[in-house]
């Protein structure tokens, strides 16, 4: 074999295990989408008969959102035993799904009633009820608009005061529309989003839609099965923003997690 031939065969093996590295890397599975993990930085007790719709973090409390039909409430829960502080049923026919904090109120959607519900914060007393045509099932905020998902790939931005939907956006990854957009938490500027079905995170871009990164959370919902395999998917997002300090969970977990997210090494 001439010389020539040996550099064009030791070209070939180069780009052959580049490509190699870059379908096994995890950093690389969406191309310039970063894949991000975690680390625990503390774990707290939750209710394993919570089926976690909405989580919220405010002023040292957390707040979630429970569904299923004849068990739908919403919870004020102390963070450090997971007592539930104060809490308000839902009607036996609406399916309680997501929930945020805006001003001095709190926001639930519901499954397929069509029916949001606002509530007094100090109190938990429901004070007005607003419509949309979709299903409800994440709601966020950006401090100005209700920002709800519907299971499908679009956000929608809601005036938190008329309700009427102002604009939406269509979420997109590398891969296409990203479906089954779930609970949602806004946090410094990008939209945190559980995907039904799927233990990963997408970060999204709250104008274009345009998924930055995905966490992957696998290894937490593996634990958490691993400890009761009743537990349902992950599900609840919090942020506490005054110390940076991201909290997640999943329906019928035992426990919530506060993790540090980093990306793949």
């Amino acid at each position: 074999m001439t010389k020539f031939r040996y550099v064009v065969l030791f070209l070939v093996l180069i780009v052959i295990s580049i490509v190699a590295l870059a379908i096994s890397s995890p950093a690389e599975v969406n191309g310039v989408e970063i894949l991000y993990t975690y680390k625990v930085v503390q774990t707290y007790p939750h209710d394993p008969t919570a089926f976690t719709q909405g989580l919220v973090f405010h002023d040292g409390f957390l707040y979630e959102g429970i569904g299923l039909y004849g068990k739908s409430s919403l919870r004020k829960v102390s963070m450090e035993d997971g007592e539930v502080v104060e809490y308000v049923n839902l009607a036996r026919d609406y399916f309680g799904e997501g929930i945020t904090i805006l001003g001095e109120k709190v926001f639930q959607l519901t499954w397929r009633e069509n029916r949001g519900l606002v509530y007094d914060l100090a109190t938990l007393q429901q004070v007005d009820e607003f419509s949309y045509p979709t299903e409800g099932w994440g709601l966020t905020t950006d401090g100005k608009h209700l920002i709800m998902s519907d299971g499908s790939d679009v956000i929608t931005y809601l005036d938190p005061k008329t309700f009427e939907p102002l604009w939406s956006i269509g979420v997109q990854s590398e891969n296409g529309p990203v479906n089954r957009l779930n609970e949602l938490e806004y946090i410094n500027g990008e939209i945190y989003a559980n995907i039904w079905f799927s233990d990963l995170i997408a970060r999204i871009d709250p104008v274009t839609g345009k998924v930055l990164g995905w966490i992957d959370l696998g290894d937490l919902h593996r634990l958490e099965k691993a400890e009761n395999s009743k537990v349902d998917v992950m599900n609840g997002i919090a942020y506490d923003q005054e110390n940076e300090r991201l909290f997640i969970t999943g329906k019928l977990w035992s426990h919530i997690y506060e993790i540090l997210v980093c990306p793949y090494q």
